[in-house]
């Protein structure tokens, strides 16, 4: 019986941590919210998250650069998080995010393969080779809504990774006005036989800024078993090295240590800060 004061004081503390623990609000990354955009053509709804830079709110007569990513639900919150310090503190300039999602009410993986690849490939389990079309909804649906709502100049980058590092290399090709910058994450470019690097391109005058990453393991000897990623980057930067690309700059990056899995994180921040980096 001595020890039952001892046992009702333990509950109080415990029912009292629980009541709180159930009032803790959910985290939200700051300055951040959700819209939905609907493609005229295919009635898919995507949503973007959008993230402002800090100063956006007092500066109300700046405006600023768009960072655009694929595969918002894992991008978002890697820039995000990664690129807030070097913002905040100036050593890197503010810039918009905006994480296009997959489209609403399908499953992630068949969202991004239809809508990344260029190219049909009837091996493959979900569909593919809408990337066109995508594309297309990116820049008459997407821009339009980012730039009547938002403060943001002429500058636009792409962020995309594995099948959205493809993407970004399709568009550079194809539709060289739509960004200026590229960061490319372990590129698959072995899709379809390695058939981006095989389309005929015109000469790309524009000046471009092309950062590419990859994993030093993402090879067939190290991690990955099917491509290897880092031939598949090499090929790329020689690529975009050639007298077909006059004013673009390629930075290749191979990260030691890391594989297809998580060398992305450093791709991003790397990227973006060799593209941003205050001088």
């Amino acid at each position: 019986m001595k020890f039952l004061p001892y046992i009702f004081i333990f509950l109080f503390i415990n029912s009292t941590q629980l009541v709180k623990a159930q009032d803790t609000k959910v985290f939200e990354i700051p300055r951040s919210n959700v819209v939905e955009i609907k493609d005229p053509d295919s009635e898919r709804i995507y949503p973007l998250f959008i993230k402002l830079p800090r100063s956006y709110d007092y500066q109300k007569d700046k405006s600023y650069p768009v960072i655009y990513l694929t595969d918002a639900w894992y991008s978002f919150q890697v820039v995000s998080g990664a690129t807030r310090f070097p913002m905040n503190t100036g050593k890197m300039q503010e810039a918009i995010i905006v994480g296009i999602s997959y489209s609403k009410g399908s499953r992630g993986p068949s969202s991004r393969i239809r809508d990344y690849t260029h190219i049909e490939d009837s091996s493959w389990k979900y569909q593919t080779g809408k990337a066109k079309e995508h594309i297309n909804f990116i820049e008459k649906s997407v821009f339009p809504f980012i730039e009547k709502n938002y403060r943001v100049n002429e500058s636009r980058t792409f962020v995309g990774n594995s099948l959205g590092g493809l993407l970004g290399v399709y568009i550079l090709f194809t539709k060289p006005d739509m960004f200026n910058n590229y960061v490319l994450g372990s590129p698959s470019v072995w899709f379809k036989d390695n058939d981006i690097l095989k389309l005929k391109t015109e000469p790309n005058l524009n000046i471009h800024k092309v950062f590419i990453g990859v994993g030093a393991n993402e090879t067939l000897e190290l991690d990955s078993p099917k491509h290897d990623m880092v031939k598949g980057a090499k090929k790329l930067e020689l690529k975009l090295s050639g007298k077909l690309f006059p004013n673009t700059k390629v930075k290749l990056l191979t990260i030691q240590g890391a594989n297809h899995e998580t060398a992305f994180p450093t791709t991003a921040i790397q990227g973006l800060y060799w593209l941003f980096k205050e001088s």
